[in-house]
């Protein structure tokens, strides 16, 4: 994989990590069988391991108390904490249209690692891992136009931003039902292990591979300290 640390990520964020998986000859229909009984029993560990807790202990977690601290310079919540508390405590099923995006949401939520979705034919090398200065902007998965907080943690290829830690992913490589090539990257603040990282991206190639048997890894790596 093509990408570079931007000496502004080093200065900033001397202790985040980013995580990046590609696969080639992968499928994405929007949903298939196996895959979706895998999501039914990890709902079904999920309320399992979590019953009874509140948002407050949730907020406990390891890994949630490191992304609140990163969103909280920010100003704003940590949206996988709403989902985990919406798949465990409340048994609300989250629907997805697409295999792959369900295939990292299942992760996300199991492991409350931040990670975006990319159609790796739509990158335009190299890629670049930086800290924002507040002046950069893109549009985002939704269509609308989105400047950076400054500090905010982002990628970027030839063409410009494909997402931000606090904004998401962008729309230009944003993952369709036409993707052959994917790339998922997880974005790890201070406070999160590579082993943490590397045992996430595991996940989401395992549940990829349940859609896409026959899918061939193209490259897996962390980045950062």
């Amino acid at each position: 994989m093509d990408l570079v640390v931007a000496d502004s990520w080093r200065t900033v964020h001397p202790d985040a990590r980013v995580g990046v998986l590609a696969l080639r000859n992968v499928h994405n229909p929007p949903r298939h069988d196996l895959l979706d009984a895998r999501w039914q029993a990890l709902e079904t560990s999920l309320h399992a391991r979590f019953t009874g807790q509140s948002r407050a202990e949730l907020n406990e977690l390891e890994t949630i108390r490191a992304y609140n601290a990163f969103y909280r310079t920010f100003n704003k919540s940590y949206h996988v904490l709403l989902q985990l508390e919406s798949v465990a405590l409340k048994r609300k099923p989250v629907a997805s249209q697409m295999a792959l995006v369900q295939a990292m949401f299942m992760a996300e939520v199991d492991t409350q690692l931040l990670t975006a979705g990319h159609d790796l034919a739509a990158i335009v090398p190299p890629l670049v891992i930086a800290a924002a200065r507040g002046d950069e902007t893109y549009t985002r998965i939704n269509g609308q136009p989105q400047a950076l907080k400054p500090n905010d943690m982002y990628m970027a290829d030839a063409h410009g931003v494909v997402a931000s830690v606090i904004y998401g992913p962008d729309h230009r490589t944003r993952i369709t039902t036409d993707t052959r090539r994917v790339m998922f990257v997880t974005y790890a603040p201070k406070g999160i292990r590579e082993d943490a990282v590397r045992r996430h991206l595991a996940e989401i190639e395992e549940y990829v591979r349940i859609v896409s048997p026959e899918a061939e890894l193209e490259d897996v790596g962390v980045w950062g300290r």
